[in-house]
């Protein structure tokens, strides 16, 4: 191996021990913790290895209702978010008065605290004794029946979640694809309006094409990110989210360790490793969609 090699690797060093330490080494533990059988917290002994957390885990109805209540979010918000995202990025750069106004409007609820967002959504949808609630007052207004949108029905809620996850997550979305779409070559635009090709042609055979590349990443670090919800859901409907039926995978590997349920770690790892599975899986199969769709 020649000198230079030798300092490239003497470069990559501390990066590598950070990566080994902090990433390598935990996954490699949960991996471990997932397949010991009885494990007990205090006396760090097991009585088995096998397959039995899993079992557990994969049977455990809270568990199924996380796993139900994340895949309704990610189908959910993904979508919606990166759709309506795209829209008003388009919008945004066919302004010229304000725009850098808009956008510092529309990237503030991406740097605001999670948990004040909540209160607002609180706020608007909680019925108290005292008010329903903005949102409800609304409803009422034009003739409509009053909903619990924090303590009531499984969908009322679910819609509160969902709206609440495109609400956080679409700023970073507005502004990485208002940059993409600012970069775009005028000359490919000034081309097709000279051949006289109508605008949704040109947005679908041009801008589309041009910024696939920013769209496909928002798409994949979307489902990752929607796949890991838990704080969100908290700052809704609080710690208790087995009682809200509102829980999260996230949540359950939460709740395994330090909830009510928690002290058993070898759970929360099977779950831990399920969901990073499915993440995975998912990651993978965007990859590979994108690499037929994408455009460098």
């Amino acid at each position: 191996m020649e000198k230079d090699q030798y300092k490239g690797w003497l470069y990559l060093l501390p990066a590598a021990l950070f990566l080994a330490a902090f990433l390598v080494y935990p996954l490699v533990d949960v991996f471990v913790y997932s397949m010991e059988e009885g494990y007990n917290f205090a006396s760090q002994k097991s009585y088995g290895t096998g397959l039995y957390n899993f079992s557990y885990v994969l049977h455990d109805p809270y568990f199924l209702q996380a796993v139900k209540n994340t895949f309704v979010m990610v189908v959910i918000t993904v979508p919606l978010s990166t759709g309506i995202a795209l829209l008003i990025s388009v919008g945004l750069c066919s302004i010229e008065p304000l725009r850098k106004l808009f956008q510092t409007v529309y990237f503030l609820p991406y740097v605001t605290n999670t948990l004040a967002v909540g209160l607002v959504f609180m706020v608007l949808f909680k019925k108290t004794a005292y008010s329903d609630g903005l949102i409800n007052m609304l409803i009422n207004f034009f003739g409509g029946e009053s909903v619990d949108f924090i303590d009531g029905p499984h969908a009322a809620k679910m819609f509160v979640m969902c709206l609440y996850i495109i609400w956080v997550v679409m700023p970073f979305k507005i502004l990485l694809l208002t940059s993409a779409i600012s970069s775009v070559d005028p000359n490919y635009y000034n081309a097709a309006r000279v051949d006289g090709t109508p605008p949704f042609r040109i947005f679908y055979k041009i801008t589309l094409p041009m910024i696939s590349p920013t769209l496909f990443y928002l798409i994949i670090t979307g489902f990752i990110g929607a796949f890991k919800e838990y704080s969100n859901a908290v700052a809704l409907f609080g710690t208790d989210l087995n009682s809200a039926g509102m829980n999260t995978i996230v949540g359950y590997v939460y709740d395994m360790l330090y909830g009510d349920s928690g002290g058993y770690p070898s759970y929360a790892s099977a779950a831990a490793i399920i969901l990073f599975t499915i993440v995975l899986t998912i990651t993978y199969l965007n990859l590979t969609v994108s690499k037929k769709h994408t455009y460098y």
